[in-house]
């Protein structure tokens, strides 16, 4: 017997359309490529995404087509999620951290039809150009005063194409199960893979992002994602913000320390989220500047692993509470999310930052597992590590334009990290499986080594990698990022390590570098560490 309830699909369009109805003139701040702060309503969303579908529609775009964007965190690439996924286009956002060899791949593999850049891209697109197979036109979102001299012969106008459109477009009405949005993940072997999300999943996943225990988005909250929106959909916060009529504050391309405060400051933003690099940049801003955010409450941080002491500084300096997220771009990105029991709020300081390392609780929708390398299902005692596999409706099942199903024969996706899962539920990454150390027999998480060496005071960022050794198989090998103007010792860094680890898993040396490699992604690229030290 089936329920007698209405079957109403579940489309990005009723995202925009219900933050435009409950929410009107609620805010969306902008910090602009032009430089500008630009202030908008939900209701001017809904307006101007409506205003985006008609034109779309007028150059000729169909269903399924992608359409792409390199733009940064900005009202105008928000318009992009709603008004192409909205018309059942595909909004396909590329990362433009990319190699330009990496963006003609994805470009030219995904077919996209027309391409959305903002003003800072010009340059890139210019010397890309020749080599896009499916791209019939760039349009540069920006407006006719500030239209680039450029040899581009295809160069459309983002505010000449809306103002030749009315808010008459309706919205279609199809299968929730259609695809809405494109992203390629980088964490890959090979080429990127892209990740075909549908509106069913994105709105799902809006939902969940939305919840207290999540990032705690509401209308009596000012949001400000760090995260891009070219990188895993901003973890769907774009999605979720009309859905909970959250003030949403976006950065632009200016992520520096003082730019960052001052939007903060001005605003109100009770929350962010981004990666680690760029709190740790904003953590040191505020020490030498004697400066805070008075109103910033939580700071989610996910892309890579978070140091104990960054933590520890947010808290007992700022009294901002760190809530470290998990996730991967074929999970839409959330996985999981660190926010503490209420019976350890009271812990001793030490016992909770110990606990806000580990990478959290799986959000509803998500079901995790650890596996040894039999397949077999280990025990969630905080001990025993495997690989770690989840499953959800968010989840990808296939790589888009791929051969067979990326699951295994259960239905369960490999993430490739390595975890651990305790009795409460917290999931803890010792390492990416293909980062993992092999030591006379032992394993050694270069992760553990990484968060512990940047408790150093010296230390701005440091990675740890394997290198070959004749005896032991392989060692642990140190290359660390000091501070600006600090000078550690090689024996001074290698004795932080004395009673915190087991003496066998201490690097055996010490490589100081001016600067790590880091990915479009925000993290530490250890294959090119690799390749020059291993």
């Amino acid at each position: 017997m089936q329920g007698l309830m209405m079957d109403r699909q579940l489309l990005i369009s009723s995202l925009v359309e219900h933050g435009a109805t409950v929410f009107h003139d609620r805010e969306i701040v902008s910090r602009t490529v032009e430089g500008p702060i630009h202030r908008c309503t939900y209701g001017d969303l809904r307006y101007r995404s409506k205003q985006l579908a008609g034109a779309l529609t007028t150059l000729g775009v169909k269903a399924g087509d992608r359409i792409a964007t390199l733009a940064w965190n900005g009202y105008r690439h928000v318009e992009l999620y709603f008004g192409v996924s909205g018309m059942e286009a595909i909004c396909h956002t590329l990362n433009p951290r990319l190699h330009p060899s990496q963006l003609i791949y994805i470009l030219n593999h995904a077919e996209d039809r027309f391409l959305f850049i903002d003003l800072t891209f010009v340059p890139l697109v210019e010397a890309i150009a020749e080599n896009l197979k499916t791209v019939k036109a760039i349009v540069v979102m920006t407006d006719a005063d500030h239209m680039p001299e450029s040899g581009l012969s295809n160069l459309l106008c983002y505010e000449d194409l809306l103002n030749a459109q009315d808010d008459s477009f309706v919205w279609p009405d199809f299968d929730e199960n259609t695809a809405s949005s494109l992203c390629y993940t980088s964490g890959t072997t090979g080429h990127p893979k892209g990740v075909l999300y549908s509106h069913r999943s994105s709105v799902l996943h809006a939902f969940c992002v939305s919840l207290p225990a999540v990032l705690e988005l509401s209308e009596s909250e000012s949001f400000l994602p760090v995260v891009p929106l070219f990188h895993a959909n901003a973890w769907g916060t774009a999605y979720a913000a009309p859905m909970t009529g959250v003030k949403l504050v976006m950065p632009g391309p200016a992520l520096d320390g003082a730019s960052l405060t001052e939007l903060m400051r001005e605003e109100g933003v009770t929350s962010t989220a981004g990666v680690p690099t760029v709190w740790a940049g904003l953590l040191d801003y505020w020490r030498e500047h004697d400066t805070s955010v008075p109103t910033l409450r939580i700071m989610i941080i996910g892309g890579a692993a978070v140091p104990s002491s960054m933590v520890e500084a947010f808290d007992k300096e700022f009294g901002v509470e760190v809530r470290q997220g998990w996730g991967m771009t074929e999970m839409s990105p959330i996985g999981s999310v660190n926010v503490l029991k209420p019976e350890k709020r009271t812990a001793p300081a030490e016992e909770r930052y110990d606990i806000q390392i580990r990478q959290g609780r799986a959000v509803y929708g998500v079901e995790m597992k650890i596996v040894d390398e039999e397949g077999n299902t280990l025990p969630c005692d905080g001990k025993a590590f495997g690989e770690l596999k989840v499953r959800g409706p968010w989840v990808l099942r296939r790589y888009y334009r791929e051969e067979g199903e990326a699951l295994d024969s259960d239905g369960w996706f490999a993430t490739g990290d390595v975890a651990t899962i305790d009795c409460d539920g917290y999931m803890h990454i010792t390492d990416r499986k293909k980062d993992l150390i092999k030591s006379g027999g032992e394993w050694i998480s270069s992760i553990e080594l990484e968060n512990l060496a940047m408790g150093h005071p010296d230390v701005m960022q440091a990675a740890v990698i394997g290198i070959p050794d004749e005896k032991w198989t392989e060692r642990p090998l140190l290359i660390v990022q000091p501070k600006a103007g600090a000078n550690p010792s090689k024996e001074d860094l290698l004795a932080f390590f004395k009673g915190k680890v087991e003496d066998w898993s201490i690097p055996d040396d010490v490589v100081m570098v001016e600067e790590l490699p880091i990915g479009g992604t925000g993290k530490v690229q250890k294959t090119e560490l690799r390749k020059t030290y291993g």
